[in-house]
């Protein structure tokens, strides 16, 4: 005996609903996506129809009906090792955690800033810096998008944005150097195509300048936020006829690594060098000293991103604001006075 394997039952669908009611699909769609204007008898016949064939609307559906929808782009400019980023991790954490509870659905997009984005099905989109991909931005406001940047401040187009003060946290970390006595005070700097990175120069040029010392080119190294070129830059500074009593690193991960290679070429920190980052990094606490830092508060940065764009996809604000949130100098056991 041949058996016949059994067909399982189609889904019902819109069709089912609207044929079952004695209605339009159109009724329907209207009376699933709560317009006020159905008739109270279609409504009812509607909602019994759907409560007999249990049906369950798409949810890609009510968004095209309503056109609005919940599912917001993560936009970052793609760059090596992006995923061993404290950065970039503390972002997507940040963002990812807030988009749960307001029950967004979060799309992430690296991109190589040559690539149109696809907006199609985008209530709102976070630039995540703009690093070369200004553009996009700009077709994004062509649109009409709602949308945040976050660690870059835009003076000159009308979009929102959230940063953190890169400037007073830099000039904060090398004044704090200067009161302990340190005069020759270097920086590794990070990729200055970033905003961060020029800020952060900018700050530690300040604060020596303010305080009537000079800015020594040899002192100042430039890097692209890499460990390896950190390595390469402590390196140079330590074999200068006068190299400096002190440094300022533009990240965290690379602080670390000028810690790793001065003790390697038999320097004592913060005995003979003393060291301060910038991030706040939990693996600065775990070296061979606790890392003194710059810390940005990348969380609330985030979490401000997605409250700010929520508001703006729901309509509920329509002013433009450019934030600028506070860094903390933290001092722990990698400085020193110079004796």
């Amino acid at each position: 005996m041949v058996r016949l394997k059994k067909t399982p039952s189609q889904k019902p669908s819109i069709d089912d609903v609207a044929r079952l009611a004695g209605v339009s699909i159109t009724t329907v769609s209207r009376v699933i996506n709560k317009f006020s204007s159905v008739k109270d008898e279609n409504r009812r016949r509607v909602l019994e129809a759907v409560r007999k064939l249990k049906f369950k609307p798409s949810v890609f559906a009510q968004r095209l009906a309503t056109g609005k929808t919940n599912v917001i782009a993560l936009v970052i400019p793609r760059y090596e090792g992006i995923f061993y980023s404290f950065y970039a991790l503390e972002l997507l954490r940040g963002i990812g955690t807030l988009c749960e509870t307001l029950k967004l659905d979060l799309l992430l997009h690296l991109t190589d800033a040559k690539t149109p984005l696809s907006l199609a099905g985008i209530g709102g989109i976070i630039f995540a810096d703009i690093i070369g991909n200004r553009k996009q931005l700009e077709n994004v406001l062509d649109e009409k998008i709602p949308c945040v940047v976050i660690n870059n401040y835009i003076e000159d187009l009308e979009v929102n944005c959230i940063t953190v003060d890169n400037l007073k946290g830099s000039i904060e970390a090398v004044n704090y150097l200067i009161n302990l006595g340190h005069r020759r005070i270097a920086h590794i700097t990070g990729d200055l195509v970033t905003q961060a990175a020029l800020q952060r120069l900018q700050g530690y040029k300040i604060a020596l300048e303010e305080k009537g010392i000079d800015v020594v080119e040899d002192y100042i190294i430039r890097t692209d936020y890499s460990r390896g070129q950190a390595r390469q830059a402590a390196e140079d500074l330590l074999a200068l006829s006068q190299p400096p009593t002190a440094i300022f690193v533009a990240s965290d991960s690379m602080a670390l690594e000028v810690m790793a290679a001065a003790s390697e070429k038999g320097k004592n920190i913060p005995g003979d060098l003393s060291i301060i980052g910038f991030d706040d990094n939990p693996s600065g606490l775990y070296g061979q000293v606790a890392l003194t830092t710059v810390k940005q508060p990348l969380i609330k940065m985030a979490e401000e991103a997605v409250k700010r764009l929520n508001l703006l996809i729901c309509e509920k604000e329509k002013t433009i604001k450019k934030v600028i949130l506070p860094a903390e100098l933290v001092i722990r056991e990698s400085c020193r006075a110079v004796v």
